[in-house]
């Protein structure tokens, strides 16, 4: 699916319960117009994910998701040879007489021994629409990761030493995201477009729960987005982001909660808040606190 203009993407994704402000959606519209890879920095639970996801959704696009972490390498990302099929080959080639030494070697070093890693399975012929290829969180991964992406990035290719470079035919959809947990290589962000996605607007984060929870119902929605906006002011350890917002307000609707009250939010304050010491800083009277000033009591 192409989109003609800005607009009209800004409101296929609404159509698909993501509401992007036009700053956002214009990096979107420019990453799939240019086929350029889009960097999406920000804190968790802003929405950096959940791009990708829409995205393959509302094209019908296959979403191939590589989940980073410390010790990610080839073998996890590009690909790796089935070494139990090689030596059943092998084997079963001396045992028939076959063929042997380096002819034998460069027999079991073909496709059919080849196992593909999200990155290879991103560029592969296979496909009848290209797919979207999403990288979560590599600020997780060792700055070495970084190194295999960039053949991919420039070129939308990948060499594999016995079976040479493989290119796509039709680039993929490349979404990034990284928490900024530390600094991406120049040499990645150079080959991407960038954007920062921050913490929503009270506005804009009523209309993100009223799509995403329509259940919840108004008065409730509200009160929640202004509860969530008033505990981003504080000083916690870890601030709440739309996904817990969106927690919070599923747990309340299936509590049959229609308003907000200190007993209810003590209760659950787990939905919300992740760490032990927030929301001890949070009970008793801040919770009072908060309401008031949210305008929920």
């Amino acid at each position: 699916m192409q989109f003609d203009s800005i607009d009209a993407l800004q409101q296929a994704l609404a159509d698909h319960a993501y509401v992007a402000d036009r700053p956002l959606t214009t990096a979107i519209y420019l990453a799939l117009k240019l086929n350029k890879p889009l960097l999406l920095e920000g804190e968790a639970g802003v929405g950096k994910t959940e791009i990708a996801k829409t995205l393959a959704r509302m094209q019908d696009r296959h979403l191939i998701r590589l989940q980073c972490y410390e010790g990610l390498d080839v073998n996890n990302t590009i690909y790796e040879w089935n070494y139990t099929r090689q030596m059943l080959h092998i084997r079963m080639a001396e045992a028939q007489g076959g063929a042997s030494g380096d002819a034998g070697l460069k027999g079991i070093f073909g496709p059919e021994f080849l196992i593909k890693r999200p990155l290879l399975q991103a560029i592969e012929e296979t496909w009848i629409k290209p797919p979207v290829l999403l990288i979560d969180e590599i600020d997780r991964a060792d700055e070495e990761f970084e190194a295999f992406l960039l053949e991919l990035l420039s070129d939308w290719q990948i060499t594999i030493p016995e079976l040479g470079t493989m290119q796509a035919n039709q680039p993929p959809t490349v979404i990034i995201t990284s928490n900024r947990t530390r600094e991406v290589h120049d040499a990645l962000k150079r080959r991407c477009l960038f954007y920062w996605v921050d913490y929503p607007t009270l506005d804009k984060e009523l209309q993100i729960v009223q799509a995403k929870v329509p259940q919840a119902g108004d008065m409730l929605a509200t009160q929640v987005v202004r509860v969530v906006q008033e505990l981003r002011r504080l000083e916690l350890y870890k601030l709440p982001g739309v996904a817990e917002t969106l927690d919070w307000a599923t747990a309340l609707a299936a509590l049959d909660q229609t308003s907000l009250s200190p007993t209810v939010v003590e209760d659950t304050l787990g939905a919300i808040l992740k760490y032990q010491d927030d929301i001890a800083q949070v009970k008793g009277k801040a919770v009072q606190e908060l309401l008031k000033k949210a305008g929920a009591s």
